[in-house]
């Protein structure tokens, strides 16, 4: 199934964060938190403005980003999990 989103959402699927600490301590699932960041999946258009212009995207399908811990609306397209959320819930592009 294909999925478009509208406007200034973005379709972000979470990356897995690591099971282990740094001192070697294995993290079980029941105390872990959700990962805070993703790839972009999808991205929409952009925002409409109030004078009918269409503002861009600043993120783009494949860029990694840290988003709000409570942010998006979680889904399931195919067995997989993802978040739709707005481009707002975006706190920064991961850049390599």
């Amino acid at each position: 199934m294909k999925l478009r989103p509208l406007h200034d959402r973005i379709l972000v699927k979470r990356l897995e964060e690591e099971q282990v600490t740094k001192g070697g301590i294995i993290i079980p699932d029941s105390a872990k938190e959700k990962p805070i960041k993703g790839e972009v999946v999808a991205a929409g258009p952009g925002k409409v403005a109030d004078d009918g212009k269409q503002i861009p995207m600043g993120v783009k399908t494949g860029d990694k980003v840290i988003f709000n811990k409570y942010a998006g609306t979680e889904i399931k397209i195919d067995g997989d999990e993802l978040l739709i959320m707005r481009e707002d819930d975006i706190l920064a592009v991961i850049e390599a």
